[in-house]
Formats: C-alpha cells, structure tokens, sequence
C-alpha cells in the first residue's frame, strides 16, 4: 500500500469506531481532521494525550476541526478507554493496522531490551478536500494538544 505525504490526497479508507456506525474518511470531508495515533489504550502517556484532546475538544470544534483517536485496541477496549475518561471525540479501531500502515506509524520499539512492532505517538491533519497538510512523528504528549490546537487556528487565520 502507497504511503501518505503531505500535499496528497488521502486515500479513502473506513474503520470500526465507538460510535458505533463505521468511520468513513469520505464522511469527514469539509472540515479539517485530526487522527491521532497512540500505541494502547489506558497507558499513561495515551490516557494523558487523550484527556488533553479531550480538554481541546470544543476549541477545536469551533475551528471546524474533527478529532479522531487511533490504535489497535479492539472497540470493546476502546469504548471503556472512552467512557473512562469521557473523551468527546471517538476512537477508531486499526486491529489489521491498514490505516496505521496507510501513515507509516508502525515501527521497531525497544522496552526493556526487546525489540517489537508498534505504533509510533504521530498525529496527523488533513484538510477539507482530504489532503494530508500536517504531520507530526514521535510525538511527545506534553503540549502536543495544545500545539495541534495553534496549528490549526493559524490555518484558519490565513
């Protein structure tokens, strides 16, 4: 599968989300999305980055922004991760890793000496016509949401 860049159209793609009803890129056009990537549900560093998009919510909301979180979790463990910590926007469902593969976050970690596949923290923007304008890779969870949220009000002033 062709990887994404920034200046491309994104292909469409759909997922299970905790919504209940099936993400659809195409859906989200009109707007600006945000799709976050985060390697598992209720670990601390995802559960922070959650709740300080969470707290963003409403500010982005007025920009015209949608935010959506990403992981391999299942939906079962993504809508208690949800509920447990009441973020407003949903999380989508990558068990087969087709969108994380679609955005190249899936790489070789290390912890504790042993190397394994996982999502790399990345978050990425995409336009109203669908075109990837941003991305950030190896994301830090201190501040990100609050960078993403001047990103996209710098947009909106230009």
């Amino acid at each position: 599968m062709k990887k994404i860049e920034i200046g491309k159209k994104v292909k469409n793609f759909t997922a299970e989300s905790t919504n209940n009803d099936l993400f659809d890129l195409k859906d989200h056009l009109g707007s600006y999305l945000i799709l976050f990537f985060y390697p598992k549900d209720n670990t601390p560093g995802c559960t922070q980055e959650g709740i300080d998009f969470s707290e963003n919510y409403r500010k982005l909301k007025n920009q015209n922004t949608k935010i959506f979180g990403v992981s391999r979790d299942n939906l079962k463990s993504h809508d208690k991760f949800k509920e447990k910590f009441n973020f407003k926007f949903d999380l989508i469902s990558d068990g087969n890793e087709k969108i994380c593969n679609l955005f190249d976050v899936i790489k070789e970690k290390n912890m504790y000496g042993k190397k394994y596949m996982g999502i790399e923290r990345s978050t990425f923007i995409i336009n109203s016509k669908g075109v990837l304008i941003k991305e950030w890779r190896k994301v830090k969870v201190n501040g990100h949401a609050d960078e993403v949220l001047k990103y996209i009000k710098e947009l909106d002033k230009n």
